[in-house]
């Protein structure tokens, strides 16, 4: 038997073991991507199962529908791009909780895209974050297209139909730095959210003015009106310059109610730090009262105690306004609180404030209309848009007063 060096031995078994580091993490990758693929599209056929009340091809006595079919979707994961399968059925309509979460992931990425483009970031680094993130990589020209398509797909939701009615509606402005000529100028974004018949929230519409004046709120209210707005029974908004003129040009059987919020900070303005904490537990006493009567009454006495402690420019700005927030109290009762005041948008401007604040000046009113409103479009496909906000049953039924709310 011929010996042969241990040395020499160890080489050619190191040689004929050699592994492919590529090559098996690319195996590797596939491998999981086919995986999450498979899951994904055997998820989707149990789901259509589901509502079909019986599996395909089943023969049951529980069965509402059957399969018509299906279509192919691509959807971006970590493990890569994978190919849907989405069944179709004959009479109810397939909504997958699958593609749900793709397109609230789909608008988040967008906004992500638009608002690093805002801030400066370079087209190549946003090729580098997004392959980072979504394990996506982008060309300079694909980021660019991108970025237009974008501004397409927001400009085609700001303006879609508005179907259906709107009882509620709130209304508020906010304002943001824009480069003009070499200067910095504020403009103006005007926001509309409302609740629908069904008792959930939308996001009505989103448009630029000019500034927070008459003509920007006509504007604005118009292009409510032309894509469909209607139904609107109360309308809830800080007293702005000449909003309240325009609504009863667009929305004259509606009621306007002013928020309660902002009413009681304009009244605690003139009043002295060491005072302002009682001020204030008078005038939330005045709506706590269990109807307008009582609370009118509230108000006559809040009106004789503020004279008494000389606060007399309080005094008048209560008195003359009291009235403009006692609106909501003609409405369900149980529907007061979330009416009287704008908390509800108030929260949500809190939260465009805090994701513009990282762009200082934009370089037009176009690009921080269209921030705002990509931010606006993801929030509508959260669960703020798709939880019941009121029961709206109680609209139409008889007010403790014995008046129809119709």
């Amino acid at each position: 038997m011929t010996n042969v060096p241990e040395d020499h031995t160890s080489e050619e078994i190191r040689d004929a073991f050699q592994i492919n580091g590529e090559a098996v993490r690319g195996h590797l990758d596939e491998l999981v991507r086919s995986t999450v693929e498979e899951t994904l599209n055997q998820m989707l056929d149990a789901e259509a199962d589901q509502l079909c009340g019986a599996k395909r091809y089943e023969r049951s006595p529980d069965r509402v529908d059957s399969r018509a079919g299906s279509y192919s979707r691509k959807l971006h994961t970590k493990a890569g791009e994978v190919d849907l399968k989405v069944p179709r059925l004959r009479s109810l309509p397939f909504e997958t909780q699958i593609i749900e979460r793709y397109k609230r992931r789909e608008s988040s990425v967008e906004e992500a895209l638009v608002e690093m483009y805002l801030v400066g970031v370079s087209v190549r680094r946003v090729e580098d974050i997004a392959e980072a993130l979504w394990g996506i990589r982008f060309s300079s020209s694909t980021v660019s297209e991108l970025n237009q398509k974008i501004y397409e797909r927001i400009d085609a939701w700001r303006n879609r139909p508005l179907e259906g009615e709107h009882p509620y509606m709130m209304l508020d402005g906010i304002w943001l730095k824009r480069s003009w000529g070499g200067e910095v100028k504020n403009v103006a974004v005007l926001v509309a959210v409302g609740v629908r018949s069904d008792g959930h929230r939308e996001i009505l519409g989103v448009a630029e003015g000019t500034k927070e004046d008459s003509e920007s709120w006509r504007t604005f209210l118009r292009y409510l009106k032309e894509r469909g707005l209607q139904g609107v029974r109360l309308i809830t908004s800080d007293k702005c310059l000449g909003l309240v003129e325009a609504l009863g040009e667009f929305f004259p059987e509606a009621a306007w109610q002013r928020c309660i919020v902002h009413f009681y900070r304009n009244v605690l303005k003139d009043v002295p730090r060491g005072k302002s904490r009682d001020v204030a537990a008078m005038l939330k006493a005045v709506h706590a009262q269990e109807d307008r009567a009582a609370a009118q009454e509230k108000a006559e006495l809040v009106t004789e105690k503020l004279t008494s402690l000389r606060l007399g420019a309080s005094a008048k700005c209560f008195r003359e306004g009291v009235e403009e927030t006692l609106a909501y109290m003609a409405f369900p009762r149980e529907h007061w609180t979330r009416l009287r005041s704008n908390n509800m948008l108030e929260r949500i401007m809190k939260e465009i404030r805090r994701r513009t604040r990282v762009v200082g000046a934009f370089p037009d009113g176009q690009s921080a209309l269209m921030l705002v409103a990509a931010r606006l479009r993801h929030i509508a496909g959260t669960k703020w848009g798709t939880r019941r906000y009121l029961d709206m049953d109680r609209l139409d039924e008889p007010s403790e007063a014995g008046e129809a709310l119709t």
